[in-house]
């Protein structure tokens, strides 16, 4: 039997995401606080030394150390190619010269008198850092990176393998009981983002790997079935470095479990938009969720249910206010309004309409509410 764990996981038609892009060393920062970004604009750029080669010149010549120096064609600070000749040597009256060419490209950093050795770095290691979601540069930390604020659905899951991809959602499956087997798997899914149901297979998902699929998002899977999938065991640390062919995201748990009904309309709701998705999950201090981010302007969020904090928000559902003037009343939605709402402090909002104990209905700020559960 399937098991899940699920407290807390995120599921929204509409929210705001902040997503912080960070250099690994300090670079170059490409953007502007807001600056509007796609998913794939490069935001920051730094450079990581290449690797040092030793050429133990030397040792190829058959000099000593000392007697190196005098024969080397180069110099510190000198620009090398491949096979470039770095140094050589006659004897026997010339009948025989001996040679040493540079194995790599790079650039003559360091020369040891002492072992006759000759330092080559090869050409720096370009790392760019892209914006991963559509949407508006909110903060800027010069040479590190930036933060980058999204607004449409949100999905977390709860486990996850793989790294950062993009794609079109596409439901693969008619309802989120369905498994999603091989023949629900086609070629022209290639790079999209293909929605199971209740379990993926095995053979499906390292079907969806091979065709190009840029991520799966289903409710559960065999424990096993991951680790043959990533080729070792998964431990405690986080994942999301995998070098798997499609991102995988689970949002239930372990097991053939049904992707829970409102995650699944939400994605169907959504099919044929484009969307972020990450695999990379933490469970111990720290938290990380995998993740799925579908950008949206703020007319095109889905009204009909709202989710908060992992629970359903829709007419007759019990809340708390927690803002004033109602703060700490107790009520039930009355009304969930389509269109945003203009509030005392001038902002454009979803609201909704709350039926107070003493059975008044006010309008507050969806933000200012929780869900009671029962």
């Amino acid at each position: 039997m399937g098991t899940a764990y699920t407290p807390g996981l995120k599921v929204s038609p509409y929210t705001i995401v902040r997503k912080t892009r960070r250099l690994p060393r300090k670079g170059t920062v490409l953007v502007e606080v807001g600056q509007s970004v796609l998913p794939d604009s490069v935001v920051a750029r730094a450079e990581l030394p290449g690797n040092m080669t030793l050429v133990k010149v030397a040792g190829v010549l058959g000099l000593e150390p000392q007697e190196v120096e005098s024969v080397l064609r180069v110099q510190v600070g000198d620009s090398i190619e491949k096979g470039q000749l770095l140094g050589s040597t006659k004897s026997f009256f010339g009948l025989f010269k001996s040679e040493c060419r540079s194995p790599v490209t790079g650039v003559a950093e360091t020369f040891s008198r002492v072992t006759g050795n000759l330092g080559v770095r090869e050409p720096a290691i370009p790392i760019e850092v892209t914006a991963y979601v559509h949407g508006k540069v909110v903060e800027v930390t010069p040479e590190d990176g930036c933060v980058v604020e999204a607004r449409g659905a949100f999905v977390q899951g709860i486990f996850g393998v793989g790294g950062e991809r993009l794609g079109v959602i596409r439901v693969a499956v008619n309802s989120p009981s369905d498994q999603l087997t091989p023949d629900r798997i086609s070629e022209d899914m290639k790079g999209q983002i293909i929605v199971g149901g209740s379990l993926v297979t095995l053979t499906a998902l390292t079907k969806a790997a091979e065709l190009g699929v840029a991520g799966v998002v289903v409710g559960g899977i065999v424990d096993t079935d991951v680790e043959q999938y990533v080729g070792h065991s998964i431990g405690v640390a986080i994942t999301g470095q995998e070098e798997v062919g499609s991102t995988l995201i689970i949002t239930e748990g372990f097991g053939p479990i049904q992707m829970a009904q409102r995650t699944f309309e939400l994605l169907k709701a959504n099919e044929g938009r484009q969307a972020s998705v990450n695999g990379a999950t933490q469970i111990r201090a720290g938290v990380i969720r995998p993740e799925l981010i579908i950008p949206l302007a703020e007319h095109e969020g889905i009204d009909a249910v709202e989710v908060l904090a992992g629970h359903t928000l829709e007419i007759g559902t019990p809340i708390r206010i927690i803002r004033e003037p109602y703060f700490g009343q107790l009520a039930s939605v009355s009304g969930l309004p389509s269109e945003l709402t203009k509030i005392g402090s001038g902002a454009m909002v979803r609201v909704l309409e709350a039926e107070l104990r003493d059975g008044r209905r006010v309008i507050v700020p969806r933000a200012n509410v929780e869900i009671i559960e029962t």
